[in-house]
C-alpha cells in the first residue's frame, strides 16, 4: 500500500525538503535562500545541475526561485507592490535585459476559480506587439519595451486540443523570442496556498500537480526558452489528513499519558506507524483537492500582483 499514496506537489521547494526530512542528500542539487526582513520575502533557489539530480527531484535541470510571503493572500496594495517589484528583479534576472519578442500565456480553466490564475494574469498584461508592429518604436515614446503579446488558450475539455499544440501554432506565426507561461499549481503544504510564487527556467507540463499529465511546454517543445510562473491554490486532501495523522502520532509518542491511551498504537514504531497510515488513507483522496473558502478574491489579488510584476520587467521599470 506504501506505493499507491503519493504526495503532490508542483514546487520544487517542496520536493527537495520532502529529501530534508528523510535526511537524503541530493547529489546535483543546490539551493539558496535570500531573506527580505522589512517585506518578509523569503527567496529560495533551487538549481538542478545534474541529470542525476533531476531524476532524483522528478524535475528537469534548471532554475527554480521560490518567492514565500506570508501577507500575499491579504489585501495590503503596497505589500503587493513590493511582491510585483521583487518577481520582476527575478525575471529579469532569467529574461535578461535586452528588447525581445515576447509571448505571454496564461494556462487554465476561467470558468474554475482555483485554475483561472493564468488566463486572469493575461487580461492585466500590458500588450505593445500590434503597436510596435503599426507604429514602430516611436509608439512607445523611446521607452524601453518588449514586443509583448498574449494568449489564453483554455483547456482541452473547451477547445478538444491539446494546449501544447495551440501553442505551437501561434509560436509559428507570431514567432516570440522567449515564452512566459503562467499557471495555477498544487502544493504540498497549505502553509504556501496563495502565499507563495515559483518562477522556473524549465517550462511546465500543465496539470501535473492535480494528475492530469499534458504534454509539456518547454524550450524542447516550442523551441524557444520558456519561463513559468506559478502560484499554488490547491492542496492535495490525501496530503491534508496524512499531516493530521502523522501529527497525532508524533503527539503520541512525545506524551507517555497519549502513549498508554493508544493501546496497540503505542506499541508500534514509527515506521509501523507511517505505514499504518498509509494504508488507512482512502484512494479516493487521491482524486480530491482543497482550496480555500477565500479563492475567488484571492486569485483576483494574486493576479493582479503577478501581471505588475511581468509589466515591470518587461517595460524595464523594475530597474528603477
Amino acid at each position: 500500500m506504501l506505493g499507491t499514496f503519493h504526495i503532490r506537489t508542483d514546487l520544487a521547494l517542496e520536493a527537495k525538503e520532502s529529501f530534508e526530512e528523510d535526511d537524503v542528500k541530493i547529489r546535483g542539487v543546490r539551493i539558496k535562500t535570500s531573506e527580505d526582513p522589512e517585506n518578509e520575502i523569503t527567496t529560495t533557489t533551487v538549481l538542478i545541475e545534474t541529470e542525476n539530480g533531476a531524476k532524483t527531484m522528478g524535475k528537469p535541470v534548471g532554475t527554480y526561485i521560490t518567492m514565500e510571503a506570508p501577507h500575499m493572500s491579504v489585501p495590503d496594495e503596497a505589500y503587493h507592490r513590493e511582491i510585483s517589484r521583487e518577481l520582476a528583479r527575478h525575471l529579469r534576472t532569467l529574461i535578461g535585459e535586452k528588447e525581445q519578442s515576447v509571448l505571454v500565456v496564461g494556462l487554465g480553466n476561467r470558468d474554475v476559480t482555483p485554475d483561472a490564475l493564468g488566463p486572469r494574469v493575461v487580461s492585466n498584461i500590458h500588450i505593445t506587439r500590434h503597436m510596435l508592429k503599426e507604429y514602430g518604436r516611436v509608439s512607445m515614446e523611446g521607452k524601453h519595451c518588449c514586443e509583448v503579446s498574449s494568449l489564453s488558450p483554455g483547456v482541452m475539455a473547451q477547445t478538444g486540443m491539446e494546449t501544447l499544440e495551440i501553442i505551437q501554432g501561434v509560436v509559428k506565426e507570431a514567432k516570440p523570442e522567449i515564452i512566459l507561461v503562467i499557471d495555477a499549481l498544487a502544493a504540498r503544504s497549505t502553509k504556501r496556498l496563495n502565499r507563495t510564487i515559483q518562477i522556473t527556467d524549465t517550462g511546465i507540463n500543465p496539470g501535473s500537480g492535480v494528475g492530469n499529465h499534458r504534454n509539456g511546454i518547454n524550450r524542447k517543445s516550442l523551441g524557444v526558452p520558456v519561463i513559468a510562473i506559478g502560484v499554488p491554490t490547491v492542496v492535495d486532501a490525501a496530503t491534508i489528513v496524512n499531516d493530521t495523522m502523522e501529527n497525532l502520532v508524533e503527539t503520541m509518542d512525545a506524551s507517555e499519558r497519549m502513549q498508554h491511551l493508544g493501546g496497540t498504537l503505542g506499541t508500534m514504531n514509527k515506521v509501523e506507524k507511517h505505514q499504518m497510515i498509509r494504508d488507512l488513507i482512502s484512494p479516493h483522496l487521491n482524486t480530491m483537492f482543497v482550496t480555500p473558502k477565500d479563492i475567488d478574491e484571492t486569485v483576483k489579488r494574486i493576479s493582479f500582483t503577478i501581471s505588475e510584476g511581468i509589466n515591470l520587467a518587461l517595460s524595464g521599470e523594475s530597474q528603477s
